[in-house]
């Protein structure tokens, strides 16, 4: 998996504390994997079908390199370029040299303060495009909800960051989340004590605000929170040449993307411009599948605002008509397609391939080595989509903190207390989900 490389002194190097804590935890992991490779042995022995064990030993050894990549970053030397997505000002912006003896102290993110931020997370290889500062403003302008970001320090330099946002409805109720709508967040830190302090400020915070819960959308488990871990993410390492990468995604891939180029789709990539295209395309299979759609200004707004370059891809039939539409953002060298649709009426002429190829395409063209399909559910059919492109398993943890001690909400189409709306809003007309969707989607993280 590749990981946005850490910048700036070595003094943001992490503690040798960490790395003993993160190897305890590898060598944890190392003994789960092999307990797991005798059952599997034993299993195959007595003809069992070992399907589901051998998926369950691949997420062990993802997790592992996850790990094994956090270690070497908390001891290597830091020393690389800023990252792309870090506003040209920024560099500007000298980290303060840090005392280890300082007390960390915890406090909200003034907006002076919005340099040093993207600064710090810039430097963080576990960090997001999602964690800068810049979709602090988008949650409020699209759906109008408070954020608190909290900003750890030593003295005056920055050690720790956390993205907060509070989510507020009659519906699903009052509730922090870092970060909602979107598929990574969670906690920065230069060492656990910085962690553990954010977490604990956060918790406190989530009860003063009188929420229910606080959730955390991480790439790292915590074994001291609740969570859930049914979601993923899918990454395709992308070769040096686009030839590799026709080779690379198979020949049923292949044969399918020349079905679809068949037909005359055609595709472009651009901005605003491309924006009703877009939405048209996308409120349309978010009606279909029963999930109501954001408003068209929230995505205005990414396009305008979001760190990472984002960009529209659309495809259209002969005719003209918008049959495909995703829109894209980097992080460093990693592209990543959070928003993704194809009519129905364009399946048979496998719109969807064409479209995923033209974005890997637009991946490998503009200096990425990595595609994130975004997040899917563990054994889903887009999660076996994006695996059949030789995606691989990215794992998520999205930690609980409830404010009550009760079970970990499940707000998500899933529920079967949902099942019913769900089944009505497929059968609303487009025109009137589009104006009823972003009123309920706003409130559902």
């Amino acid at each position: 998996m590749n990981q946005l490389s850490p910048t700036g002194p070595s003094s943001a190097e992490l503690p040798p504390a960490e790395s003993v804590s993160l190897s305890d935890q590898l060598a944890r992991m190392r003994r789960k994997r092999k307990q797991l490779s005798r059952v599997i042995g034993a299993a195959k022995k007595n003809g069992e079908n070992v399907e589901d064990l051998l998926e369950q030993c691949r997420l062990l050894s993802l997790q592992e390199s996850n790990l094994l990549q956090r270690i070497q970053a908390a001891t290597a030397p830091i020393a690389s370029p800023p990252p792309p997505d870090r506003p040209a000002a920024a560099v500007d912006v000298a980290p303060c040299v840090q005392e280890r003896n300082e007390p960390v102290t915890i406090s909200l993110l003034d907006d002076a303060e919005s340099l040093a931020w993207d600064t710090f997370v810039g430097r963080r290889p576990e960090a997001s495009s999602y964690h800068l500062s810049g979709w602090r403003n988008i949650c409020f302008q699209a759906f109008g909800h408070a954020s608190h970001y909290l900003v750890a320090k030593r003295g005056q330099g920055i050690v720790g960051v956390l993205p907060l946002v509070q989510l507020q409805s009659i519906l699903f109720g009052n509730f922090l989340v870092s970060m909602p709508f979107l598929n990574y967040g969670g906690v920065l830190a230069e060492d656990n004590e910085v962690r553990a302090r954010l977490i604990a400020h956060a918790a406190t915070l989530t009860r003063d605000l009188g929420c229910s819960h606080l959730e955390l959308r991480e790439r790292v488990p915590s074994e001291s929170w609740p969570m859930r871990t049914e979601k993923v993410s899918m990454w395709l390492p992308l070769p040096g040449t686009e030839e590799a990468l026709w080779s690379q995604i198979g020949s049923k891939r292949r044969a399918k993307i020349k079905k679809g180029q068949s037909h005359g789709l055609a595709f472009e990539v651009g901005g605003a411009e491309l924006l009703d295209d877009f939405y048209r395309v996308f409120s349309t299979n978010m009606r279909d599948l029963g999930t109501p759609v954001y408003a068209k200004r929230f995505f205005e707004l990414v396009l305008k605002e979001a760190p990472g370059r984002p960009e529209l891809v659309v495809g259209r039939n002969t005719g003209g008509k918008a049959v495909a539409a995703s829109l894209v953002l980097r992080h460093g060298q990693r592209m990543e397609v959070p928003w993704a649709s194809t009519l129905r009426a364009a399946n048979s002429l496998n719109a969807n391939m064409v479209l995923y190829w033209t974005m890997l395409c637009h991946a490998f063209q503009t200096g990425c080595t990595t595609f994130d399909f975004g997040r899917s559910t563990a054994d889903a059919s887009t999660y076996h989509f994006k695996k059949e492109w030789g995606a691989q398993v990215v794992p998520l943890f999205w930690h609980y903190w409830m404010a009550d001690g009760s079970a970990i909400p499940q707000i998500n189409p899933g529920n079967p207390k949902y099942k019913l709306a769900i089944a009505v809003w497929k059968n609303l007309p487009v025109m009137l989900a589009n104006r009823l969707g972003p009123h309920i989607s706003r409130s559902i993280p």
